[in-house]
């Protein structure tokens, strides 16, 4: 499937790329350009790592509307809503609910939480509509991005304003409490463009929860050409939510209301000094918090049995979350075969969550960073990319993460990679200092449930990989596979301290393990009017601990059909076929389950105004399957939606 619609201001904005040499062709090309594997805009065939890309067209194709949602059309990934309004996202095993091994960025801004190394999809303020592509970099990548791109990095581009001038107004709603609305408008004067969103989105996930969402959020992006080699970008954005969520008859998870919310603002300036040389500068601030606190009444006291006398149990969840980064970016032309990318990076970042700390106040850090990044061309045929990152975290000092990649591509449409990379991910606040105890509403200690370890040491994956990009031109046929083999040390589990009661317990680095296998990724597009993406996964682990060897399934499939039968009408189909895996942590066995979606899209010109309809149905197949956990059963469901555009 082509990448359409990806222009010059993309590039430009996403990470600042090497803009003075790219066009329109290179986006549009056999093997498009990606921007996410070494922080320079590569063809794909010369990229040090698999990317996958999920363009607008995907996007719109598959009905999903849940972020998290979409990484389903990746080969080896695993995606599951979890419970309490969060989301599982795993590569290749080890996933949990927390998605605390993925780099996840949205245009160059890191969105992962310190506290628990968590990504809060439910309350990002980002709306579906207003993302232009996914790149995925299927991989560890620290050699570009540092810390948490250990298994990947998940990079989310957004619209460009020139993209969305105009009004756009979208709703939708179904069953299971899916429901939203969406509006945008964007506009330009002179060297001057913005886009305003505002959305709210309803969910209410499983019979078995009372978890019904409201989540709204407003999006402002205002981008200001300068000069004709500066350019200024100012991002403002919020997200607040009232969630229900709990579990009816569980007296730790009881049925509750919480107020959630996400603010940030981020500045990106970028000077073109000439054709192959470019330096940027990026300032962002993230503020975000949940207020989450309740009483259990006539609990047991604890030791028991039999109980025989019952108090008041109190807890207080509340957490606020806050990072400021500040990072320098340069592109240099070396000479006509080199480029060379370097920067450096600032990070302060804290929490504030007394429950989760034993009434500490905050918990703060600062790390620093420099990276390094060369492309060298060393004949029309070998491309050689080498890349490291120097980075100083506040629990574990220095590290060092290289990688060297060789690509050799024998004619324009065929290319083999071979690399080797190092790369590491730092213990998170609670991981080290986590501790968690329970007491009275009266204030008489019962009991502690996590111990801090201030002797963590960072997770180490060692990873090396072949893999093959290429086009098929007479079929139309476009590969990209990939064979893995990582090795993965000191990997963080939760080890019992207390065995006489098993209540307490402390974050260790007491596991390892093994993963190799392979994915592979097919587009083919046997006619103008039909475009199929099939992905394929095969994933087996060693380890020490049994429960990782079975955290990813054996196979994984994926597929996305797209057929445009005639002039404004589109149809979809998508097939997930997951099989048994387990999820670590607080989830649990899943089956295997075969998942097929349908959408049927109708467009259409009324009075001036761009119109669509959509039909989407969900798990058509007609049997209920489990997400993370067992009770969490996801049903046949469906939703219309509309959407005008002036």
């Amino acid at each position: 499937m082509k990448l359409r619609r990806l222009g010059w201001a993309v590039a430009a904005l996403a990470l600042p790329a090497h803009a003075a040499t790219l066009t329109e062709i290179d986006f549009l090309g056999d093997l498009p350009v990606v921007l996410s594997a070494s922080r320079l805009a590569q063809p794909l065939a010369r990229a040090p790592a698999a990317v996958t890309v999920i363009d607008r067209e995907m996007i719109r194709a598959s009905g999903f509307h849940d972020l998290p949602d979409l990484l389903r059309l990746v080969p080896g990934f695993n995606v599951a809503y979890t419970r309490d309004n969060t989301w599982g996202v795993g590569y290749h095993g080890m996933g949990d609910a927390f998605s605390r091994r993925m780099q996840v960025l949205i245009d160059g801004r890191s969105v992962y939480q310190p506290a628990f190394g968590q990504t809060p999809w439910a309350y990002l303020p980002l709306a579906v509509e207003d993302i232009e592509r996914i790149e995925v970099v299927r991989g560890p990548n620290a050699a570009a991005y540092g810390a948490n791109a250990f298994f990947g990095v998940i990079n989310i581009i957004t619209r460009d304003p020139s993209q969305t001038q105009g009004g756009h107004v979208s709703a939708q709603a179904g069953e299971q409490g899916n429901g939203g609305i969406m509006a945008r408008y964007g506009a330009s004067n002179g060297d001057f463009r913005f886009r305003l969103s505002l959305s709210e989105q309803r969910r209410d996930r499983f019979d078995a929860q009372a978890e019904e969402t409201a989540t709204r959020h407003v999006d402002f992006r205002g981008d200001y050409r300068l000069s004709d080699s500066d350019e200024l970008v100012v991002n403002l954005a919020a997200s607040r939510g009232d969630w229900r969520q709990g579990r009816s008859g569980d007296p730790f998870e009881p049925i509750r209301g919480l107020d959630v919310g996400s603010e940030h603002v981020q500045l990106q300036f970028r000077r073109v000094v000439d054709q192959a040389t470019e330096w940027s500068l990026q300032f962002y601030h993230i503020r975000s918090f949940i207020d989450d606190g309740f009483t259990v009444r006539d609990y047991p006291l604890i030791p028991g049995p039999p109980p025989d006398l019952f108090v008041d149990v109190s807890a207080d969840l509340a957490q606020t979350q806050w990072r400021e980064d500040v990072e320098f970016q340069m592109i240099m032309g070396m000479n006509p075969a080199t480029r060379l990318v370097w920067g450096a990076e600032a990070r302060w970042e804290g929490v504030e969550a007394p429950g989760f700390f034993s009434g500490d106040d905050s918990h703060s850090g600062a790390l620093y960073r420099l990276f390094g990044n060369i492309e060298w061309m060393l004949t029309e045929n070998w491309i050689v990319n080498g890349g490291i990152m120097a980075e100083h975290h506040y629990y574990t000092g220095l590290d060092f993460s290289p990688r060297l990649a060789v690509n050799y591509a024998w004619s324009p449409d065929h290319a083999l990679r071979a690399s080797v990379g190092l790369a590491y991910r730092s213990p998170t606040f609670f991981e080290a200092d986590g501790d968690v105890r329970f007491f009275t509403s009266t204030g008489m200690f019962l009991t502690q449930r996590f111990a801090p370890n201030k002797s963590l040491q960072p997770e180490k994956i060692l990873s090396r990989e072949i893999g093959y990009v290429g086009h098929v031109r007479p079929l139309d046929l476009r590969i990209d596979a990939r064979l893995f083999n990582d090795r993965v040390s000191r990997i963080v589990g939760n080890e019992d301290i207390d065995p006489g009661t098993g209540e307490t317990f402390q974050a260790d680095n007491m596991n390892h393990a093994d993963i190799r296998g392979a994915d592979v990724q097919l587009r083919w597009q046997p006619h103008r009017d039909v475009d199929l993406i099939l992905n394929y996964a095969r994933v087996m682990i060693d380890s020490n601990e049994a429960d990782i060897e079975q955290s990813a399934p054996r196979n994984n499939f994926s597929a996305l059909g797209i057929w445009r039968p005639a002039a404004g009408w589109e149809a979809s189909a998508g097939v997930y076929r997951v099989g048994y895996m387990k999820w670590l942590d607080d989830g649990d066995e899943t089956e295997a389950f075969t998942r097929v979606d349908v959408r049927l899209a109708r467009r259409w010109n009324w009075q001036g105004h761009e119109m669509e309809l959509t039909l989407v149905g969900q798990n058509l197949g007609g049997e209920r399957y489990a997400e993370f956990r067992p009770n969490n059963q996801f049903d046949t469901r469906a939703y219309a939606g509309l959407a005008v555009d002036w």
